[in-house]
């Protein structure tokens, strides 16, 4: 367990009540949802883009709760994000249940306690996990696949005696910046709930539309997926940089799926973003520069494609085969210059106003041996999945084009 702040007193017991999210779909408009059956409610992917805005708001009176305990199923891949967050009180009365390192965690802040607690097994494995929350007496009690992994035993008041009677659920997002949790987290989670019991619904007094980007009806296996026209980009400054001595730097793409015509990737300024591009095409990989006539290599999927560059050329290469395209000497336009200025970015997926049809699925990229995370990118379409792709082409995804990229957000 990892402790921060005073002794975990827990007199914010009716925050706990909300360990489990319920399963709406929908935009964040107040109004008041029909009532639905448990089997009856679609899957709720929890990822609402990179904006972070909240898959659905709820409220909850809760002078009028009895029921005080909730139960749903969570699946995942993705390691870090925010299931969800609950207040009373925006400053002084807060709760967040998320995963880190694909553990749970539990962030509490109120009047009487401070704290961050890391509890239970991996949930990251992309298999269904049933998810219990029980309040009994002064007990507060998490249940992971039919296993108390948490039993909290504290005092709570009355809950009718609590100074604010509401109380706001928020699923897949914060309502503050993320830097005010005792201990950061990403709150961008790419994962799912279904089947979910949400404590007492007579006590539900309003729910926002949910707005959830995705299905979770689609198989999906690890990865990251970029849908025909949606891509991301990195600065230069906040990935690895080249070797110095002698000059060099490299890149590893370990495409599983890949369709249609489109960058897959390219290293420039956001003024000019082909300073060198790799281009799928006709499953062909066209490496090309701004330098002059480029190069094309036969795709094969699952076999990792590295891209090697020195101040002279670039390697492209894929398992045994391996083309080599030479680089004009040092000048304005050289690749170098790109690490020398603050605007050099790294681009994966359509550019900037791309038109692109390609859609593909990475188990990762590498920059300098090491795996980029997508919720660090510097901007990145809403659409991509960041750590999950369809299992098959075409499996619950369009791709083809219906109309312009969106804007990277």
């Amino acid at each position: 367990m990892e402790s921060r702040g005073p002794p975990a007193t827990w007199h914010g017991l009716p925050l706990l009540l909300l360990l489990l999210p319920p399963s709406h779909e929908g935009r964040a408009v107040r109004h008041t949802l029909p009532r639905q059956r448990t089997q009856d409610r679609p899957a709720l992917h929890l990822s609402n883009g990179p904006g972070q805005e909240p898959v659905t708001i709820m409220t909850f009176n809760l002078t009028k709760i009895i029921k005080t305990s909730s139960s749903s199923e969570f699946r995942a891949w993705d390691p870090e994000g925010v299931i969800f967050y609950g207040d009373t009180n925006l400053e002084d009365d807060w709760f967040v249940l998320g995963l880190r390192d694909g553990s749970p965690e539990i962030q509490l802040h109120n009047h009487w306690a401070q704290l961050t607690v890391g509890v239970g097994p991996q949930l990251d494995d992309g298999r269904w996990h049933q998810m219990e929350v029980k309040i009994h007496a002064a007990s507060v009690m998490l249940g992971l696949d039919g296993e108390e992994v948490l039993h909290l035993r504290q005092v709570s008041g009355p809950l009718a005696n609590k100074p604010q009677p509401i109380m706001r659920i928020v699923l897949g997002a914060l309502l503050f910046p993320a830097s005010k949790l005792w201990l950061w987290l990403v709150p961008a989670l790419d994962g799912c709930l279904r089947q979910d019991d949400w404590l007492d619904q007579q006590a539900q007094t309003s729910a926002s539309v949910p707005t959830s980007l995705r299905s979770c009806a689609v198989e999906s296996q690890p990865g990251i997926f970029f849908p025909p026209g949606t891509g991301a980009e990195f600065s230069l400054q906040d990935i690895p940089w080249p070797h110095v001595e002698p000059w060099a730097f490299s890149l590893d793409l370990g495409l599983q799926l890949a369709a249609g015509s489109g960058h897959l990737l390219a290293l420039g300024t956001p003024e000019n973003a082909f300073w060198l591009s790799l281009h799928l095409q006709d499953q062909k990989v066209m490496l090309s520069s701004v330098s002059g006539p480029g190069l094309d290599l036969p795709l094969i999927l699952g076999i990792t494609l590295q891209l090697k560059l020195t101040v002279s050329r670039v390697v492209l290469s894929q398992g045994t085969k391996k083309e080599i395209l030479a680089l004009p000497p040092m000048g304005p336009a050289s690749l170098l210059n790109l690490w020398a200025q603050t605007q050099g970015r790294l681009f994966l997926g359509a550019l900037p106003g791309e038109a692109s049809s390609a859609s593909f699925c990475l188990d990762g990229v590498w920059a300098q041996g090491q795996r980029l995370d997508m919720d660090r990118a510097l901007s990145r379409s809403q659409d991509v999945w960041t750590h999950s792709c369809p299992q098959s082409p075409g499996n619950g995804t369009d791709t083809t084009i219906k109309s312009p990229p969106k804007n990277l957000l």
